[in-house]
């Protein structure tokens, strides 16, 4: 089969490699739609985020290897032994943190919390290839109502599910989020349906704020042409959101806030509310711990999306409670045009792009 594999940083090459060997609890999946995520993306540049180092360590000591792509919809071709949720013909979608089921955790029927399991496209062969085999752990059905494109957003809405969980939101609290990408308008979906009340959005790109805007915020600030922390107090009689999420840190080479978004954040929250990181920011940052204490800020962060947060995720998509067309921008054909998914998704600001680009291989 095609498979693409990395040979160094920014080094990716369409090879002729094995089909995988199919093992009991694994299926064997044909893929039908894969996307790199935001961190994948930057990772395949060599731009330091989560997980940099033990990729330079993988690709320093084995390449060339298949690494990322565990974000996507694929179809069971053949199921291995003691495989018993699923059959050939499933169309399925998969979380990446899979439990290690050896640990005290799993031992005691708390896998959904394991850490110490690999993640399909780092430790695992993820889906940039022509086929993949996947354990059946990881797995969930994709409904008939969701097309191959959104399935493949199904693993980063869980995240983004996790995320809203972890703030625990009362009925009616005002919430605000930074950066309206992908993960930013999946929040900002979920925050409304889970009672939510005013919502403010803020970006930078009018693109994604129209997309803010048509999704469902009550309110959206472009930070490039107003102060966000002051409109934001403005909209909440002084007070600040009871609820900011921030979705926009991250290196500023790839359109990414930096630093900056984490500070208008705490500005925007309201002394003793919750504000929760999301972003992933490569690097040590410098943050004013007296000022949250003083403040008594919660600065909380999601927990580990598990197998119920995926399937959750299915009943919201399937019905029309949250919505991922419009934040699909480009969708690319063949499983040549890999590279260029992950070049637009490195540099969403360049290409206007929300979602990261996709790419169809059925």
């Amino acid at each position: 089969m095609k498979a693409w594999r990395f040979y160094g940083f920014g080094d990716l090459r369409l090879d002729e490699v094995p089909m995988p060997e199919l093992r009991p609890r694994h299926v064997l999946v044909k893929v039908l739609c894969v996307q790199p995520s935001v961190t994948e993306a930057q990772l395949a540049f060599g731009i330091r985020t989560l997980a940099y180092e033990k990729i330079k360590k993988r690709l320093e000591t084995e390449a060339p290897v298949q690494l990322f792509g565990h974000e996507y919809c694929v179809r069971i071709v053949e199921v291995g032994p003691g495989v018993t949720r699923f059959r050939a013909g499933d169309r399925v979608a998969a979380r990446a943190k899979l439990p290690c089921e050896h640990c005290p955790l799993c031992d005691s029927g708390r896998s959904a919390l394991c850490r110490k399991g690999p993640i399909i496209g780092f430790q695992l062969p993820g889906c940039f290839a022509e086929y993949a085999v996947l354990p059946e752990i990881a797995l969930t059905h994709v409904d008939d109502r969701i097309s191959d494109s959104e399935a493949a957003c199904l693993q980063s809405l869980s995240d983004s599910v996790a995320s809203v969980e972890t703030a625990e939101l009362r009925i009616g609290d005002s919430v605000v989020l930074y950066g309206q990408g992908s993960m930013g308008l999946e929040c900002m979906q979920i925050a409304r349906v889970s009672g939510a009340g005013k919502i403010i959005a803020v970006d930078v790109r009018k693109e994604a704020l129209d997309v803010s805007r048509e999704l469902g915020a009550d309110y959206v600030i472009n930070a490039a042409e107003t102060d966000p922390v002051q409109a934001i107090l403005d909209l909440t009689e002084g007070n600040g959101a009871d609820v900011v999420f921030e979705c926009a840190g991250g290196s500023p080479k790839q359109g990414l806030a930096g630093t900056r978004s984490l500070t208008q954040a705490i500005g925007s929250v309201r002394s003793g509310g919750k504000l929760v990181g999301v972003s992933w920011f490569g690097a040590p940052l410098e943050v004013d711990i007296d000022l949250l204490r003083e403040r008594s800020l919660r600065y909380l962060f999601p927990d580990i999306s598990t197998l119920g947060h995926l399937e959750h995720t299915v009943g919201l998509v399937a019905s029309g409670r949250v919505r991922l067309k419009p934040a699909i921008k480009h969708v690319l054909h063949g499983i040549e045009q890999v590279p260029q998914a992950f070049e637009i998704t490195a540099n969403k600001g360049r290409y206007q792009a929300l979602n990261p680009a996709q790419v169809m291989l059925a």
